[in-house]
């Protein structure tokens, strides 16, 4: 057994055309690490819920240039065996390490494999990239990214021509191009003959940005901006210029791209402690809202004064943006179908009924929700918007920053607020109260285990409320394709587990719904569905034993 190991570390070591990972690798032979050579050949990485995502490292289980060539060179076979042999591939890549050697490496194997190849000039948010992949009429799109995930990861984001995110088959079928690439040196990968696109690929989206506002609308609101390190300062700032907003005050510490993210243990505004500088800045700037990009600017996190809290300023969650964008669309008479994930709150649902609009639910990801068709408009709770479905089919934290800096200076005209409109839709809808019970492990069995454990003995009541109905959504339904995940409904309540597809997480979403007579009701209506909540997360976690 330690002798293969040892075999196939060195025959991986021969191949690596990083002398970076082959010194890695070779220390780990020479020390003779069993453990650390087992878990980076204990298979291949797989694609998730956003194509490959893992730790930078040597070996088939981590990211490095031996993957990510084999997974261009997988793609590309994929893409040729469609009929797209001389077809173009756009990448667009993001500021952690090595991620524009992921792309040049792309470029070449597309190149090499008589494919076309465009990179983007530098690195971008991940929206620029979904928009580009349409805007030149490509076949697919590679953006190497890994979003909001620690310092030490990357990833690979595999778009199709339609600009969405790769789906069953497709991914399968990438997957199985991949795992029959040959020997690296028989990958034909050229020093040039790609093109590197110019700025006028970033002037088209940011041209593109101003259609999601009304023409005439307010552009008073004042905002503190973060790009958690990330590539979204220079694109936000240019997208609120344009648009005519008084210019961002920036989080001066985390606005240039930087992939230490030396301010934060995890660039995700949804984090612990991620928002604390932005928080710091609002108190000395006196904005009328905090926006913050994760750190490929898809995503967007929206905190507001909130006199409540300790430090003056709240951070509202994705399901409450969510639901106060889509009020704004339908403010503004919008047509077409809203969309979100089945881990979203059914806020969403209600506000589109009573408009007359359509609604779907999809499964989690935007590979899904912009696949709806007729769509208009699709939110994740992970702040994940997508405002501009015609433009950039994926979630796009440059965009929905733009249309909540919108809703906030029509509010601002009124004397209103955010939270006023928050209020507004509780007292037309009920109290829809959302939190997650998020586990993060170092071993994926504690997941599987609490998978299994919930299956074999589902949970019938939590926090007091009995569960209704129980459904394994590894069989699929009448309207989802089969996906990891449990659904249980309860008495008011909703809650759904699955492991992340992207982070080694158990992600549980729990809703409750409190109905609310009148305004003066509302602080009873929201001390009764934090106690839910609270209830829930605690039943749910002995029932899974997490």
């Amino acid at each position: 057994m330690q002798h293969d190991l040892i075999a196939q570390a060195r025959t991986w070591l021969a191949e690596d055309p990083d002398p970076e990972t082959r010194d890695e690798l070779g220390a780990l032979i020479e020390a003779g690490d069993t453990s650390e050579l087992a878990a980076r050949f204990a298979g291949t990485l797989q694609f998730g819920t956003a194509g490959l995502r893992g730790e930078l490292g040597a070996g088939p289980m981590r990211m490095n240039r031996s993957v990510v060539i084999r997974a261009a060179a997988g793609l590309a076979a994929y893409l040729k065996a469609q009929g797209q042999a001389g077809g173009l591939v756009v990448v667009g890549y993001d500021a952690r390490y090595k991620s524009e050697d992921f792309a040049r490496d792309t470029a070449a194997v597309m190149t090499g494999a008589g494919l076309r190849a465009a990179v983007l000039p530098r690195p971008l948010p991940t929206p620029v990239l979904a928009y580009a992949i349409r805007h030149l009429g490509a076949v697919a799109g590679v953006d190497v990214t890994a979003s909001h995930n620690p310092p030490r990861d990357n990833g690979y984001k595999v778009y199709l021509g339609d600009g969405s995110q790769i789906v069953p088959p497709a991914d399968g079928e990438i997957a199985a191009a991949i795992a029959a690439v040959g020997p690296l040196a028989d990958v034909v990968r050229p020093e040039d003959g790609w093109e590197t696109l110019g700025e006028e690929v970033l002037g088209a989206y940011l041209a593109r940005t101003d259609a999601v506002l009304a023409h005439g609308s307010p552009r008073t609101a004042r905002t503190v901006h973060t790009a958690m390190h990330g590539v979204g300062t220079s694109v936000l700032t240019a997208a609120f210029e344009r648009a005519g907003f008084p210019a961002p005050v920036l989080v001066a510490e985390q606005a240039e791209p930087d992939p230490a993210f030396p301010t934060v243990a995890f660039p995700n505004p949804e984090e612990p402690g991620a928002m604390d500088l932005a928080f710091a800045t609002a108190r000395r700037a006196a904005p009328d809202l905090i926006i913050a990009n994760d750190p490929d600017a898809d995503r967007c996190a929206v905190a507001v004064p909130d006199a409540a809290p300790e430090g003056g300023w709240r951070m509202l969650r994705g399901d409450e943006v969510g639901a106060l964008l889509a009020a704004h669309l339908v403010e503004r008479g919008v047509s077409g179908v809203f969309a979100e994930s089945i881990v979203s709150s059914s806020l969403l649902g209600r506000i589109a009924e009573k408009a007359g609009l359509g609604y779907e639910e999809t499964l989690t990801g935007f590979k899904w929700i912009a696949r709806v068709d007729g769509l208009r408009y699709g939110y994740e709770e992970a702040l994940g918007y997508c405002v501009d479905p015609q433009g950039v089919r994926d979630k796009d934290g440059i965009t929905a920053a733009l249309l909540v800096a919108e809703l906030a200076s029509v509010l601002k005209e009124q004397g209103r607020t955010l939270l006023d409109l928050l209020d507004d839709l509780a007292l037309a809808h009920g109290l829809h109260a959302t939190d997650q019970l998020s586990v993060r492990v170092e071993d994926l069995t504690v997941i599987a285990d609490a998978m299994a454990r919930l299956r074999e003995q589902p949970p019938t009541a939590l926090a007091g409320l009995a569960v209704t109905s129980a459904e394994d959504l590894s069989q699929g339904t009448e309207k989802l394709p089969p996906t990891d995940g449990l659904r249980y409904q309860l008495e008011g309540a909703r809650v759904i587990v699955r492991p992340s597809g992207t982070e080694p997480k158990l992600k549980c979403y729990l809703e409750v719904v409190v109905p609310v007579a009148d305004a003066a009701g509302l602080p009873a209506a929201r001390a009764r569905g934090a106690e839910l909540l609270a209830g829930i997360k605690r039943d749910l976690a002995a029932a899974a034993g997490i």
